[in-house]
């Protein structure tokens, strides 16, 4: 099943259909009303992000969409608004009530984000879609294209820290030549994540085990080829799988490399460098990896590494000068919902050629390091407070009051950056990239591997722009 009237017929009406968005939604909503909003994926991550989009007082909540509607991860958004319609399929979601959508929040797994973006921006619809944008290279490409060809149309990526003091500090420090002559950077997550203590030496995927009643499982995989159920796909274990998550690497580094990939317009690497691939294996994520990622030099700024550390002891390299490590409180827990142990909190290091700074992650703020930090204190620039927050962003943007902050044509390149990042973990290997071509090199398997492998029978459609 596609449908909404088979894809808007197999994709061939959608030019002008969306010259004239009316004809399928409420269109370009006015400033003062609110944002009807369809939420796809509404248990864990979705239900965060559906009661941040609630409280801003900018949404109106029309549509849940779940593939485990009636789940126990579902049961509490469910109790809060009984009356929002429900729907396991996001494709009949769409063809029962197109017209009473604005935009769409997607928290669902990292592998079915594409079809569902696709879709909804082809109906005209807004886009607020969890980080990573997709899985594969290719599909990120392909949002990208969609956004450019539907410009009237705001996309937002869940990097939610991308609206909050990071990212104006970061700005305004490099705008007034604080933050210059970058040529280094270390970003690192060592907190345990859930495949930590897995068999490395695994030969096949987990045996098969019973669906549960309320559960979907063929919508849940989408584009990707059917597998056995187990436990251990879902509900955020999905994320430890190449098949359908992209690892540590996906899941923190948008809050972590965020600001220096914009501001230090960083885009696509040259090479990506396998240093480390502790435990590697063909089918989950590394105990610890280590990877070097290259950018050319651009502009007036110089060439430019970042070597991002995951596993809980693969620390980078820590400045004497370094200071408090104690965890930070608010920077979220662990995966699993617990706070657990590490030796140092998600963060970044940042070398310039006479400054070294310190930052943790999403939108905890820049230190700078040593006498001259201590020195620079009395002149930095005043850094101006955020006027939204994440969400508030992304709804004041549908009603044309704001400009998205990681909208797709910045979120896209970073998310990139994530994907060649996880194929380099996939196949522990070194790659080297045409930013120009867009291809791998060096190794045909993984410029194949850019696009993943075909999409499942009936979901062909989604990757026509």
């Amino acid at each position: 099943m596609i449908s909404r009237r088979i894809f808007l017929k197999n994709s061939s009406l959608l030019s002008a259909a969306l010259v004239f968005p009316t004809i399928l939604s409420r269109g370009n909503v006015l400033a003062g009303d609110k944002v009807n909003l369809a939420c796809i994926g509404i248990g864990n991550q979705g239900r965060s992000d559906i009661l941040s989009l609630y409280k801003t007082g900018y949404a109106n909540l029309v549509a849940f969409c779940d593939v485990d509607m009636g789940g126990p991860q579902t049961l509490d958004i469910l109790k809060q608004f009984p009356d929002v319609p429900q729907f396991q399929d996001f494709r009949k979601m769409f063809d029962a009530m197109s017209n009473q959508i604005d935009a769409v929040v997607i928290g669902v797994p990292d592998h079915s984000h594409f079809p569902i973006t696709m879709m909804a921006l082809a109906l005209g619809k807004h886009v607020f879609v969890e980080k990573p944008m997709a899985r594969t290279f290719q599909e990120v490409e392909l949002m990208m294209a969609a956004a450019r060809k539907y410009p009237n149309l705001v996309t937002q990526m869940g990097n939610q820290g991308h609206s909050e003091a990071n990212y104006f500090q970061f700005k305004a420090w490099k705008e007034a030549g604080i933050i210059k002559d970058v040529t280094a950077m270390s970003a690192h997550m060592n907190s345990p994540r859930r495949w930590h203590g897995w068999d490395t030496s695994i030969t096949k995927f987990p045996s098969a085990q019973d669906i549960p009643s309320t559960l979907d499982w063929d919508i849940w995989h989408g584009v990707v080829e059917k597998h056995d159920y187990h436990k251990d796909f879902v509900n955020g274990q999905w994320r430890c799988w190449f098949d359908f998550g992209l690892g540590a690497l996906g899941d923190w580094g948008a809050h972590i490399m965020d600001t220096a990939h914009e501001f230090l317009d960083l885009g696509l690497p040259t090479e990506i460098n396998m240093l480390k691939a502790e435990g590697h294996n063909s089918f989950f994520f590394p105990q610890a990896s280590t990877l070097l990622f290259k950018f050319p030099a651009r502009k007036d700024m110089p060439a430019m590494d970042i070597t991002w550390y995951d596993g809980v002891t693969n620390l980078p390299p820590i400045p004497q000068d370094y200071g408090n490590n104690a965890l930070d409180p608010n920077i979220p827990a662990a995966s699993n919902g617990k706070i657990q142990p590490a030796k140092l909190n998600p963060g970044k290091l940042i070398y310039g050629n006479d400054l070294i700074f310190k930052g943790g992650s999403h939108g905890s703020t820049l230190s700078i390091l040593g006498e001259k930090g201590k020195d620079l204190q009395s002149t930095l620039p005043e850094v101006p407070k955020s006027p939204s927050n994440h969400y508030a962003n992304f709804l004041k943007a549908c009603l044309g009051q704001e400009k998205t902050r990681s909208p797709f044509e910045i979120a896209g390149p970073l998310s990139q950056v994530f994907s060649l990042g996880v194929l380099a973990q996939k196949l522990n290997t070194k790659l080297l990239f045409d930013r120009e071509s867009k291809k791998i090199t060096n190794n045909d398997l993984a410029n194949q591997l850019l696009s993943g492998p075909p999409p499942r029978k009936g979901w062909e459609e989604y990757y026509k722009v």
